[in-house]
């Protein structure tokens, strides 16, 4: 079974080597439909023929390397306006941005949180969430996505 840090050593530096952002992978193994997501950026932002020039490069290295058994899909994609979150320093570049934040174990009985990202320090990930400072072990995290400002970018004129 491959895990996400052994997928982490194989991808990041093949994507930083073709010239894109890795921002990080999801995998879903199950036994019907295992999923490979990874996910790119660029400066110039990332087009449907970025996505198919990482997976196909993506695709021979993995085959080569066959970290993971059995059938699966690889998808690379763009962040998107709802960018996962994956390290501390993503969290840190996204500092004043609100995100929701989903814990493996729940901490003050909720696993889900919405807030503003504050900062880090260390292992823990500091938020506002409903006038309060809340501070997460990132161990604890099992998914964080930026919450997007649709007025923002509307007036911004970005698509």
């Amino acid at each position: 079974m491959a895990t996400a840090d052994r997928l982490n050593d194989l991808l990041k530096p093949l994507v930083e080597g073709l010239g894109y952002e890795f921002v990080g992978l999801e995998y879903a193994g199950n036994p019907k439909q295992s999923v490979l997501r990874v996910y790119i950026d660029s400066d110039e932002g990332v087009g449907l023929s970025d996505c198919e020039y990482v997976s196909r490069e993506a695709a021979a290295m993995l085959d080569v390397e066959d970290p993971i058994s059995g059938q699966y899909n690889l998808e690379i994609s763009s962040p998107g306006l709802d960018r996962p979150l994956f390290t501390p320093e993503q969290f840190q570049r996204y500092a004043g941005q609100e995100a929701k934040v989903t814990l493996f174990a729940p901490e003050n009985g909720r696993r889900k949180f919405r807030g503003r990202i504050v900062g880090h320090e260390g292992d823990l990930l500091t938020m506002q969430v409903d006038g309060e400072t809340i501070e997460f072990r990132f161990d604890n995290i099992a998914k964080a996505r930026l919450v997007p400002d649709y007025d923002a970018v509307m007036a911004s004129g970005k698509k």
